[in-house]
């Protein structure tokens, strides 16, 4: 669902890059507020998974391909505005350093994946919750929330398209929604089954049991295996990913209007996510999945660590 550069005009690209930049100052000011730097580190953790995991295309009917966008289980794990910092760290970087998503488009693509996706998916995932009390309601509701938040933030890229003059919203619309209303049931089963397992191994992780038995050297261990698992997806997973065409590139394709894609407005390092001068397609898309897991980690945790409070220092003599 990455727009390019190209299918967006000026108005559009203005309001909802002014959205999305209001949206994540408000997100970081609540992560400043909210989390504490001891769980800093499951931001930095929370990317690296993410970003390895939308290397991962899977098939859907039609010679379409989806990925995980992930905004309504990193929310159910970290809470919303945590959500909010670690998608659009992903997008920021998928956008400057792979040419994945447009430069000028990229507030839209944070706005709806960022955005739409992390805080409806969130909401709905608490409601439904409520409704089904209990670890299965939990999965379950996540699951559900997770197929609504990407068929969510399709309906809003469709709109954007629309009010670019891209494509009709009449058109655009049923295409969208269609495409990913089949790509969302695998954001739901993926984000279900990530969340069983860490809900079953570490609870203590949860934004609810936070500081229940939380424990700082633990949590390290786990980030440190989190890390490797991420690693070792983009390494030796993602080469071998489905090639299809996402759901976006899809529709524009079939309606027409893939041709408004701009070529690159700059130049990025590891366009497409080859390494240049390699020349095995494989190994290229691995090392720059591995590094791509390195440097969303490292930003995402450095972004958390400028505004998380650190805890006021208690004097010795006052003890």
């Amino acid at each position: 669902m990455h727009i390019p550069d190209g299918f967006l005009d000026a108005k559009t690209a203005l309001v909802t890059g002014g959205l999305s930049a209001a949206g994540l100052g408000y997100a970081l000011r609540s992560v400043r507020l909210e989390l504490p730097p001891r769980r800093v580190p499951l931001l930095g953790l929370a990317a690296a998974f993410l970003f390895a995991a939308q290397m991962v295309n899977f098939p859907v009917l039609g010679g379409t391909s989806g990925h995980l966008v992930g905004g309504a289980l990193v929310a159910a794990l970290l809470g919303p505005a945590a959500a909010v910092v670690v998608v659009s760290t992903v997008l920021i970087v998928q956008c400057f350093l792979f040419a994945d998503g447009g430069v000028m488009a990229l507030g839209a693509n944070i706005f709806n994946m960022g955005l739409v996706s992390t805080f409806t998916g969130y909401a709905i995932f608490r409601l439904v919750a409520r409704v089904l009390p209990g670890l299965r309601g939990q999965v379950a509701a996540l699951a559900f929330a997770g197929w609504c938040s990407t068929v969510l933030a399709s309906i809003s890229c469709a709109g954007q398209l629309a009010w670019s003059g891209t494509v009709a919203w009449r058109v655009g619309l049923p295409a969208m929604a269609g495409v990913h209303a089949l790509i969302g049931l695998g954001e739901g089963a993926v984000s279900a089954l990530v969340f069983l397992a860490i809900v079953r191994t570490r609870p203590d992780l949860l934004p609810e049991r936070a500081t229940a038995g939380f424990a700082p050297a633990k949590v390290r261990e786990f980030v440190v295996l989190g890390l490797l698992t991420a690693l070792g997806v983009a390494l030796f997973v993602a080469p071998f990913a489905c090639p299809w065409p996402d759901g976006l590139e899809s529709i524009a394709a079939k309606l027409g209007f893939a041709h408004r894609e701009w070529s690159p407005l700059i130049t990025s390092p590891v366009a497409d996510y080859h390494v240049p001068g390699l020349a095995s397609p494989g190994v290229s898309t691995a090392l720059a999945g591995a590094l791509g897991v390195l440097v969303v980690f490292g930003l995402a945790i450095g972004f958390s660590q400028l505004v998380v409070q650190k805890p006021a220092r208690v004097p010795a003599n006052s003890r």
